[in-house]
């Protein structure tokens, strides 16, 4: 019988020892093998992480990372040290490297195999056992390179995670800790090998609307869109979301994130989310290339949506759920705040299994940068 189990703990986060010792004391005797600890974006990063480096064992591995917000069963949470310590049938190893604005794909690649070393296993023979947590410094709008770095040796690797994030959207430093070290600019990768049921998942409230654009036009370096089916871009996508212009601007927040792109792999939908620009051009936050053909998405019910992750999708993809880390994005966080269902949405994860987590400045799902997205890993038991 293989089983990881997790057990959750906050705090206040007012005082770093105090809050440390407060959120300790919550994990009773629970026997961790590592303790992610998910620090509110204003407080002292580095701070909040001796302090539980130094009242946690030293066999207790510790990865800290800044927030938009916190995640418990209690729901969305702020201002509060949360702990997701993980235990069971769980081997880890984890790597982490800096300079992830000057050269990302080697930061990767340096986190993986300094993971992977740990572990006493070669990249390339990583099987379906083994998996990853990857978190990184969300603001440098790297990860896609990084992800380059890190899958190199392994493409078939399933990894799942976000970036270190703050409490001011789109502004700030993505702080990681990593037993005693603190840094920005930078990634970290846990990889870790298990006998248990587990899957990386997503989950988003978007539904497609049946239309298709083609990027026609893109600067590659700027990820500025100029031409969507060979008309000016943001025209053309104020027309296929049959909104005036001015609609889809950051003064309104709302209708501007009722929208979204997604690129289709098999039956799966990754978000794509785009701003305006400049001159009338749109903003992608991620890689494109021209001849992209790229489906619109409109918002559905946040609520329902993440309700049925929760109670339908998960249990029948991980037997017997026991511990899930969530990385949620912030703009869900915003919609849901902007629309009045941020108190219903926290209620959902009630029904998740004992699960951690945070706002992340956007998320990894297998391999993708994804927008807009819940991604979660999820462990189980095979009892």
């Amino acid at each position: 019988m293989s089983t990881v189990r997790l057990k959750s703990a906050q705090a206040p986060a007012s005082d770093p020892d105090q809050s440390a010792e407060l959120a300790l004391s919550g994990l009773g005797s629970f026997d961790a093998k590592i303790v992610f600890g998910f620090v509110p974006g204003p407080c002292d990063h580095r701070a909040y992480h001796a302090a539980l480096r130094a009242r946690l064992p030293k066999t207790v591995r510790l990865v800290t990372s800044s927030t938009g917000g916190e995640i418990t069963n209690d729901g969305l949470l702020s201002e509060q040290l949360v702990l997701g310590a993980l235990g069971g049938d769980l081997d880890i190893g984890i790597g982490w490297a800096s300079g992830l604005s000057v050269d990302a794909a080697g930061a990767g690649s340096v986190a993986i195999e300094t993971a992977a070393r740990e572990l006493g296993v070669r990249i390339a023979d990583l099987d379906r056992r083994y998996g990853a947590v990857v978190i990184d410094d969300g603001f440098k709008m790297k990860k896609e390179e990084m992800l380059l770095g890190v899958l190199e040796k392994n493409q078939g690797l399933v990894i799942v995670g976000g970036g270190a994030s703050g409490y001011e959207l789109m502004r700030g430093t993505g702080y990681i800790g990593v037993d005693g070290e603190v840094f920005a600019d930078g990634a970290m990768v846990m990889l870790f090998r298990t006998n248990a049921p587990w899957a990386a998942l997503r989950s988003h409230w978007y539904e497609p609307t049946n239309k298709r654009v083609r990027v026609t036009k893109v600067d590659l370096a700027t990820r500025k869109i100029f031409e969507l089916d060979g008309q000016p871009a943001a025209a053309r996508w104020a027309e296929v979301c049959g909104v005036p212009p001015e609609a889809l601007t950051p003064a309104n927040l709302e209708q501007l994130l009722s929208w979204s792109l997604a690129m289709r792999v098999g039956r799966e939908y990754f978000l794509r989310a785009i701003m305006t620009g400049e001159s009338g051009s749109l903003q992608s936050t991620n890689m494109l290339q021209d001849d992209l053909e790229l489906e619109v998405m409109r918002v559905g019910d946040p609520v329902e949506a993440t309700r049925r992750f929760f109670t339908e999708e998960l249990p029948r993809r991980v037997p017997n759920p026991t511990a899930a880390l969530l990385f949620d994005c912030g703009a869900r966080r915003l919609y849901a705040q902007l629309t009045g269902k941020a108190e219903a949405l926290g209620a959902t994860f009630k029904e998740a299994p004992p699960c951690a987590g945070l706002t992340v400045q956007f998320e990894t799902y297998c391999g993708f940068m994804v927008n807009s997205t819940l991604t979660a890993l999820v462990f189980g038991s095979d009892a």
